[in-house]
């Protein structure tokens, strides 16, 4: 797919990129780039990198840029989608087997319409669509961590580690994407090769912010996954001390129960109490009043 920048991105032929001064996006694969390479008269020392790139990078060549974009999948935060690109002043040509550069491109021409067209201001809105969602989703980690929260808090679900270590490792992918982006966005800020008007700069300029706030997202983010596990591990030793302290106060209630339980036992001849008709109730009712005492006690300290 080939495309001039105009006020859109207009679809045109092949011809018409190489014979236009007017800026231009290709989007191809990587047999047509080795096929087509010379046609777009690039100054390129370092071939874009066009086996599966796990890296989003640029690299500055004679007279031209080279890189690579690796994109996490946001959905699942398992499977990253890359491509490589190359540019110069001329355009820009995106190298993808996939459909990934196809589709953010395609996304850009249903939303974008410029006053002032330039490659510049095409390749915000193009880094723009790789992050367009994120704020969004970070939202999403954040309540689902406040929610794994809530239950260790009410003991109303299991949460397990998994589920968190899940979490944090896809938090973890997402900040290395965004150090990568900033890398790449300050590559193209600096303008080595003189090919960005100086007054468009502040286009990577604003992205290199957007991108440095979402960083700092991601790593708040990751610090409540971090601790979720030292939350459940209190919440644990809390539960189990309230069981000890139920436990030893039940003890200390039973324990003159228990004294007199085994002073009676003892079967001496000679135990007066054995004789009196009225010691078993009275045993009884001594039981049942040291029992509401210690627990009125217990009460009154908020040992219960």
């Amino acid at each position: 797919m080939y495309y001039q920048i105009r006020e859109i991105l207009q679809e045109v032929p092949r011809e018409d990129i190489i014979r236009s001064d007017v800026q231009f996006v290709a989007v191809i694969t990587s047999d047509e780039w080795m096929r087509d390479r010379e046609r777009f008269e690039m100054g390129i020392d370092i071939e874009p990198d066009l086996s599966e790139p796990d890296t989003t990078k640029a690299e500055v060549n004679y007279d031209s840029l080279t890189g690579t974009f690796s994109i996490p999948d946001r959905k699942g935060i398992a499977a990253d989608s890359g491509f490589a690109f190359a540019l110069d002043e001329k355009g820009i040509v995106f190298i993808d087997d996939s459909d990934t550069a196809n589709r953010l491109i395609r996304q850009i021409i249903r939303t974008k319409k410029w006053r002032f067209p330039s490659l510049e201001r095409f390749l915000y809105d193009f880094l723009e669509q790789i992050v367009h969602e994120d704020r969004r989703l970070l939202q999403q980690y954040e309540l689902q961590l406040d929610a794994m929260e809530d239950e260790i808090l009410e003991d109303s679900g299991e949460v397990t580690f998994e589920q968190v270590y899940e979490l944090r490792n896809g938090i973890r992918d997402l900040r290395v994407h965004y150090e990568q982006l900033l890398d790449f966005s300050q590559e193209l800020e600096e303008n080595e090769n003189n090919f960005f008007k100086t007054e468009n700069l502040r286009y990577f300029r604003l992205f290199t912010s957007r991108v440095e706030r979402l960083r700092d997202a991601a790593i708040a983010v990751s610090d409540h996954a971090t601790q979720i596990p030292e939350i459940y591990k209190a919440h644990l030793e809390l539960r189990q001390n309230r069981i000890m302290t139920v436990l030893t106060v039940v003890t200390t209630i039973f324990m003159p129960l228990t004294l007199i339980a085994g002073w009676y036992g003892m079967n001496f001849l000679y135990m007066p109490e054995l004789g009196v008709r009225w010691a078993y109730p009275v045993v009884i009712v001594i039981s049942i009043l040291i029992v509401v005492l210690s627990i009125i006690f217990f009460k009154k300290k908020k040992w219960l």
